[in-house]
């Protein structure tokens, strides 16, 4: 059981690094609205995760991933949402463009940090089809199905705070170079291009 668990946590670190829709998230909100922010919306993206694997123990999440109605509302609402997040960051850069804020006086995102990086993942119907689809053929033997998944879930919401926390802290670090207009500018313009990228992407997605 422990090597099977070893090899599950190494393919899962592996696809949590992966650049998606909540690295794109987290780095908007963290370079805009500073680290505290950033780590408030991996928190949120954590719950997410969270409740995506609760549903999925329940069985609720499997009705999501073999329905195509469910599944193409929330891919929509979820597409929606990355698209307005994109524009956002793109409002940002002209305003900063404009000369109007200051480098440490640019506005804020809107929003609660946390809801935004929980609703964000929760609008990502992807995560239903990984956790009823491979999820299940990493679980290690010797344990209950329900035992196995609900240990692979916190597994993987463990490894996405961890690799998320880091990445946040990292651009914490580097935040004096970020904070520079052009390069403000330039990060918001690709932010937003990215997110509006991944909305698509999510839009065109199938089961």
């Amino acid at each position: 059981m422990f090597t099977q668990l070893l090899v599950a946590t190494g393919v899962l670190a592996v696809l949590t690094m992966v650049p998606g829709p909540d690295m794109a998230v987290v780095t908007k909100r963290a370079l805009v609205a500073g680290w505290p922010d950033g780590l408030r919306t991996v928190g949120g993206i954590t719950a997410g995760l969270l409740v995506w694997g609760a549903l999925t123990v329940a069985g609720l999440a499997a009705v999501l991933a073999t329905s195509a109605t469910a599944y193409t509302v929330v891919k929509l609402a979820g597409a929606v949402y990355l698209a307005v997040l994109g524009v956002q960051a793109l409002l940002h850069s002209r305003r900063s463009r404009s000369g109007s804020p200051a480098t440490g006086d640019a506005p804020a995102p809107a929003g609660n940090p946390w809801r935004t990086g929980l609703i964000s993942n929760l609008f990502n119907p992807k995560i239903a089809v990984f956790y009823t689809g491979l999820l299940p053929t990493l679980a290690p033997s010797g344990v209950s199905p329900h035992l196995g998944m609900t240990l692979l879930v916190l597994i993987h919401a463990s490894l996405t705070c961890l690799w998320l926390g880091g990445y946040v802290l990292v651009l914490a670090r580097a935040r004096a170079f970020f904070e520079k207009p052009a390069v403000r500018r330039t990060t918001n313009r690709v932010t937003g291009v990215v997110l509006i990228g991944f909305g698509v992407k999510v839009a065109l997605s199938r089961p």
